[in-house]
């Protein structure tokens, strides 16, 4: 072997590392989600759970987004003093009324995958209603590690 073909060989070697190192160390931050579609939520944490990306939750994060709990691993989800996470009942839009209506079996179903803390948490409230109910601060840094 030539110093030429060690060199290139130690080089890719190092290169490999860092590119590795860098896409573990990658992270998706959420500092003000409202939420959305369960669907696309579902789809989305699954990618970043398949990824291997870290999740700073650094804000808002509310409806849909809280099954970010449920479907990101928790040693990879971290709390800043700002976050919380916004529980509510899972709800269609009405056309003929023009509202939001609850639907006890869309709820089962987030509540399905809410991790058993969260559920219980959720259930000692009074379960999920229409009315936005708020997980922040001790409770939360309670069951999810503090972002360093």
């Amino acid at each position: 072997m030539t110093w030429r073909t060690i060199l290139v060989g130690a080089l890719a070697s190092a290169l490999l590392s860092v590119t590795a190192s860098s896409m573990a160390s990658a992270e998706v931050r959420i500092g003000g989600d409202p939420g959305g579609e369960v669907s696309s939520y579902i789809q989305k944490y699954q990618q970043i759970r398949e990824s291997g990306e870290r999740v700073v939750i650094d804000g808002p994060c509310l409806s849909a987004c809280t099954l970010v709990t449920g479907i990101v691993p928790r040693d990879r989800i971290c709390v800043t003093e700002r976050a919380m996470l916004g529980f509510h009942a899972a709800s269609y839009y009405d056309d003929v009324s023009r509202s939001l209506v609850p639907t006890r079996r869309g709820s089962r179903l987030v509540m399905s995958f809410y991790p058993p803390e969260i559920r219980r948490w959720i259930n000692r409230r009074g379960g999920l209603t229409p009315r936005l109910m708020m997980l922040r601060g001790h409770d939360l840094a309670s069951l999810y590690n503090i972002c360093r």
